[in-house]
């Protein structure tokens, strides 16, 4: 098993895709992370900014005890067509994926670092499982602390096309069109450092309820097939950072986490396996993002 990963990495193969394609076997394919020079890996760079086409699972991008905040949504195992990566494998083989990338970036946070995951309440596609329940339990396993759960309302219930038995008692589906953003630490909540804060009062009251509601984002507009809104990071990254820290998303997709980042004046790092999905990122950046022109009057304004 070993051998075999190891010489689909030499091939430069995908991990993940090594990963899926392979049976199970975490022992065996843990001492193949941290193996990529960095510099190779460097996708797009400014001050405050850096896009790594890698794979999260390998990369040496990231420092240990480096990352204030991680906001990320990782592939749902729903069978979206991802370029790069199977998004339909055996559920516990997704289980041990998640279990790998949640060791790797509990390390790359700082002892106070948080992290907001995006990950569904549950999923009926290929079978029903309680995803939401099965990866915390994960994470506080592996060592994660956990803090509280957002639920995010999006509101597209009229989206549903999965009935179960229609009109019948049979076998319905029961669906929430929710999905929950999970708040964890590492081993501190309290931050250990002050810093200066950008949310106002009316933000921190209605952010601080549990329950957001603001629609998601459309696929067509960011070319990507399971973008989340700029909203969510946006809000993830005024609640739990001050203004100058660092934000990893180690499956940045199209790119909203550096959006947001940028805008929000914080440091900002995306790690993502396609390199297509790198080009769109870094277009959103410069547009979007207005990525020059933020930090060109951040740099006015310091002299």
């Amino acid at each position: 098993m070993a051998k075999a990963l190891r010489k689909e990495v030499a091939q430069e193969k995908p991990l993940l895709q090594s990963f899926v394609e392979t049976p199970s076997n975490i022992d065996n394919i843990k001492d193949l992370r941290n193996t990529n020079p960095i510099n190779e890996k460097l996708f797009f760079s400014t001050e405050n900014i850096k896009i790594y086409n890698d794979d999260f699972l390998r990369t040496s991008c990231v420092e240990e005890n480096s990352i204030d905040l991680i906001v990320t949504s990782p592939p749902y195992n729903v069978d979206i067509h991802y370029n790069s990566f199977d998004d339909k494998i055996s559920y516990k083989d997704y289980l041990e994926f998640t279990e790998l990338w949640l060791d790797k970036a509990l390390k790359v946070l700082k002892d106070d670092g948080r992290m907001c995951l995006n990950i569904p309440l549950d999923k009926n596609k290929g079978g029903q499982q309680s995803v939401y329940a099965d990866i915390l339990n994960i994470a506080k396993k592996i060592g994660w602390k956990y803090h509280s759960t957002i639920v995010w309302n999006e509101g597209n219930i009229s989206k549903r096309t999965a009935w179960g038995s229609w009109c019948s008692p049979s076998a319905p589906y029961v669906i929430a069109p929710v999905e929950m953003i999970v708040v964890l630490y590492k081993k501190t909540w309290k931050k250990q450092k002050t810093g200066v804060s950008d949310i106002t009062k009316e933000e921190f009251i209605e952010w601080t309820n549990g329950i957001w509601t603001f629609p998601g984002e459309s696929r067509k507009k960011v070319k990507h097939p399971a973008p989340f809104p700029l909203e969510l990071p946006k809000r993830c990254i005024k609640l739990f950072t001050f203004i100058g820290e660092t934000v990893l998303d180690p499956f940045l997709g199209s790119g909203t986490t550096l959006v947001a980042c940028s805008l929000l004046n914080r440091k900002g790092i995306g790690i993502e396996i396609d390199r297509s999905y790198c080009e769109i990122a870094k277009k959103r950046l410069l547009t979007e993002g207005k990525i020059f022109t933020l930090e060109f009057s951040q740099k006015t304004e310091k002299s």
